[in-house]
């Protein structure tokens, strides 16, 4: 018999509602219960994709010894952390606050009022390897509760309190400067892993948020060295096991310094992150290669994570019933019995695949350790012809893997993530000019504006017809700029507009008016605390994208109040961003914007595309841009007073470039206007 998790609409939910563990999802019900029963709460907490919350799930929540230890000590409650990233942020500090470390499954004993006294990640059903058997844990937390409630009781309450700190800011009350943005690049630096690209050791996460701020800081500075460290960490990238060499993505991580082996999940936000990282690194170095690993990126996207109705899915699973990675690996004699001798055996050569493996049971992730050009020479053949093969092998090499058991994907669609996937297909039919991909951020946006805003504001998750669970502030933000990047795509007003509403509705839920800075949701909704953070991790922080949205709708609109905010942001945060820069490289993006002098373009007339294009092809963070037809003109600056005062002059299309409240003059010139935007 199904528990109640059988009605909820979370894949990761859902694939727990038959386990003999009696599962609430996150709410009111159950924290009744545990009050009314006097009972600790087992809160157990992952995601679909999640390769070792599957293992946890069938080894202990299916168990029914283990499932009778929980059933009789414990209120048992499930959450989903990409639908509640609000409960998993809180838990998740208070477990690395006891124990150093965290991820997911990730498992925490609370009192029946929500405060962690107990936890950790992943445990075996057995005591095994070094760590605890979950059945042990279990028996001795629920002995501890019944026999030392007092001191669980004072411990929960201090670890709350230490907890509720973190999240506790003081304003900065003097002026901003740009000295976190130059220590931020000598801790990269530092950190940097010359060898193989990447910062730190395995697991190595690819950290799209460094290497857009490295992009900038080249771009800023001319910084060759910048700019070398993110090409030279994205080749790597692109090169090794955690890029799907034949379909196209990336998966999550890696779980060595060399990029090979990676944990298999591919995440929606992952790969828009990417997918927008190479893009830049294009524009800024000119690599077709980098435009290429974008275009499979978004290729990828296009194809196995969109929906019929335009939304982009979360994720794709790591496991199949073969094993983790089964489905994405090869043994040699596979590929040399697929292809044939002499093409097998060069694919062999050029993806390091080797009888004994470099994975699990003699199979092997493909990994480029060779440059094409290198290979060619050594096999005697052009660079050209070396490429044609190796196409036309990852073709029969896909279309074969297609065969095999496809790893199951979680089919929700969030609100944020798809935020993120909207501004890099908009980005990637800028610099690409691929028309699909700027349909598909068109559908995207139209999807989420249609089925997730309403009356009761904007939501999180949509599901099999259902949209639910209030929007955080990841949601707003990332969706603003989502639709910023949009409009600077292909300067159709609506999705401009679009945005200023969301700020606005934004600002009214979630800014702070006392202490500043936007709450990650509207109030404490369940969790023993609100939360306030700042902090860039493998996706940019709510805080750090809306600081940049604002100042950008700010430049657009001519409203004072925006660029305030982003200010008071920043000097809410102040001092954890001094104390770690690096940890903050996007909300620095937003420090550089705010200080620096900001350029501002505005195009009217009737010919404009390759106004358009010229803008699309250059790396200009600093920019705002509007291109418009005369008959827009009146319209439009009733609402953004970038575009007051800009008519068309001599009966021609008119440019007008401004920087730091000062503008050059209007021109109808293509060639000065050109000149306009290299010099400003």
């Amino acid at each position: 018999m199904p528990n109640r998790l059988i009605n909820e609409k979370s894949p990761y939910l859902l694939k727990h509602a038959h386990n003999p563990v009696d599962w609430y999802p996150w709410g009111e019900e159950a924290f009744e219960r545990a009050r009314r029963e006097d009972k600790p709460i087992l809160l157990s907490i992952g995601y679909a994709t999640c390769h070792w919350c599957s293992v946890m799930e069938r080894e202990s929540f299916e168990n029914e010894e283990i499932a009778k230890i929980i059933n009789e000590n414990f209120i048992a409650v499930k959450v989903d952390r990409e639908e509640r990233p609000d409960v998993d942020e809180v838990y998740m500090k208070a477990v690395q606050l006891m124990t150093g470390s965290g991820g997911w499954p990730l498992t925490v004993f609370l009192t029946p009022d929500l405060k962690p006294f107990y936890g950790g990640t992943y445990f075996p059903p057995r005591r095994r390897g070094g760590l605890p058997g979950f059945d042990e844990v279990l028996k001795a937390v629920a002995q501890a509760w019944r026999t030392r409630r007092e001191e669980i009781i004072k411990s929960a309450e201090e670890l709350n309190s230490t907890v509720k700190q973190l999240y506790t800011h003081v304003k900065h009350s003097g002026e901003l400067s740009t000295e976190p943005y130059e220590t931020a690049f000598d801790s990269l630096v530092t950190a940097y892993d010359n060898a193989y690209g990447g910062f730190g050791g395995a697991p190595k996460f690819p950290m799209p948020v460094y290497l857009f701020f490295l992009h900038h800081y080249s771009w800023r500075r001319r910084s060759t060295l910048a700019l070398s460290m993110a090409s030279h960490t994205l080749a790597r990238i692109a090169a090794g096991g955690i890029h799907d060499h034949l379909a196209g993505g990336f998966h999550r991580y890696s779980t060595d310094r060399y990029w090979l082996v990676p944990h298999f999940e591919k995440m929606l936000y992952d790969n828009a992150l990417l997918a927008r990282a190479y893009l830049e690194n294009g524009i800024l170095t000119g690599d077709g290669d980098m435009l290429d690993t974008a275009a499979k990126t978004l290729e990828w996207m296009l194809r196995e994570m969109r929906s019929r109705e335009g939304g982009f899915y979360s994720a794709v699973d790591a496991d199949t019933p073969e094993g983790e990675g089964f489905y994405y690996t090869w043994t040699r004699e596979e590929i040399i019995n697929l292809l044939g001798g002499d093409l097998g055996r060069l694919v062999c050569r050029y993806y390091g695949v080797s009888g004994e493996g470099n994975f699990e049971a003699g199979r092997n992730v493909l990994s480029v350790g060779w440059s094409l050009e290198a290979l060619a020479r050594d096999e005697g053949l052009k660079p050209e012809e070396l490429r044609g093969r190796i196409q036309e092998a990852n073709k029969r090499l896909l279309e074969a893997r297609e065969k095999r058991t496809k790893p199951a994907v979680d089919d929700k669609i969030l609100t944020s993530w798809n935020g993120l996937a909207i501004s890099s297909l908009s980005l990637g039919y800028k610099v690409l000019g691929r028309r699909r991909y700027l349909e598909a951020a068109e559908q995207a946006a139209g999807f989420i504006l249609r089925n997730l805003t309403g009356g009761s504001g904007l939501l999180r998750r949509y599901r099999e017809g259902e949209a639910a669970i209030p929007a955080n502030l990841e949601d707003y933000a990332f969706l603003i700029e989502g639709l910023i990047n949009l409009y600077e795509a292909c300067y159709d007003v609506k999705w401009l507009e679009k945005a200023v509403e969301l700020a606005e509705e934004m600002i009214k839920r979630l800014w702070d008016p006392s202490g500043g800075g936007f709450f990650f949701k509207s109030e404490a909704e369940e969790t023993p605390m609100v939360i306030k953070e700042c902090r860039d991790g493998v996706t940019p922080s709510g805080n750090s994208a809306a600081v940049i949205c604002l100042i950008k709708l700010s430049e657009y609109t001519g409203r004072v109040e925006y660029l305030e905010k982003a200010e008071e942001t920043l000097k809410l945060f102040w001092r954890t961003i001094s104390n770690d820069p690096a940890g903050h490289t996007y909300a620095l993006l937003g420090l550089d914007l705010l200080l620096s002098p900001r350029r501002e373009v505005v195009v009217v007339g009737d010919e404009l595309d390759m106004y358009r294009k010229a803008l699309a092809g250059r790396y200009m963070p600093d920019t705002v841009s509007m291109l418009l037809s005369d008959d827009m003109l009146g319209d439009v600056s009733r609402i953004f007073k970038l575009a007051e005062g800009r008519e068309v002059k001599n009966g021609k299309t008119t440019a007008y470039v401004c920087r730091n409240f000062t503008c050059k003059l209007p021109t109808n010139s293509y060639e000065e206007f050109i000149k306009q935007i290299e010099e400003a």
